[in-house]
């Protein structure tokens, strides 16, 4: 450990190697990975928050894409795994020019093609089980998805305005 003037202790740096951390951020690997990762290789304990942090004080790219155009809505939690609400979110990564695996963009070129097909938008409805639907395309549809009158989302995308 290393002595602070003020009398306290610091524990041992957490992140190992900065250029190696740097690299999974580039490559596109979760919090989730890298807190795996950090306690096999290192048997080190991190938590989401301090990835988060790194990745803010270095100015990395956040990896999460906020639509709020594709994915209005304020999702409920047992609708947050919907196959539409991955796809929306797969298409909002592509439409910010982040890079895809091969087997989302194939998977979201299927699905796109479909909606085309049928004439539909994606709809969410929360007090439904199934949460989202498939609805015939209308004439106000503009997009995708079926807007609300309200964006009800509490997370807008922090990098417009």
């Amino acid at each position: 450990m290393i002595k602070i003037e003020q009398g306290g202790f610091m524990g041992r740096r957490k992140i190992q190697d900065e250029s190696e951390v740097i690299r999974w951020f580039e490559e596109g690997r979760t919090y989730q990975w890298m807190i795996e990762e950090y306690r096999r290789k290192y048997d080190i304990e991190t938590v989401v928050s301090m990835w988060g942090n790194f990745r803010r004080r270095r100015g990395l790219d956040r990896r999460i894409v906020r639509d709020d155009d594709l994915i209005p809505w304020f999702v409920k939690e047992e609708h947050r795994w919907a196959y539409p609400l991955a796809m929306l979110r797969t298409e909002g990564r592509r439409r910010a020019g982040k890079e895809l695996t091969e087997r989302d963009d194939s998977r979201l070129a299927s699905w796109l093609d479909i909606l085309k097909k049928n004439g539909s938008v994606v709809r969410y409805d929360p007090d439904t089980e199934e949460g989202f639907s498939y609805v015939p395309r209308q004439a106000g549809d503009i997009d995708i998805i079926r807007r609300p009158d309200t964006k009800t989302t509490p997370r807008l995308n922090a990098n417009k305005g």
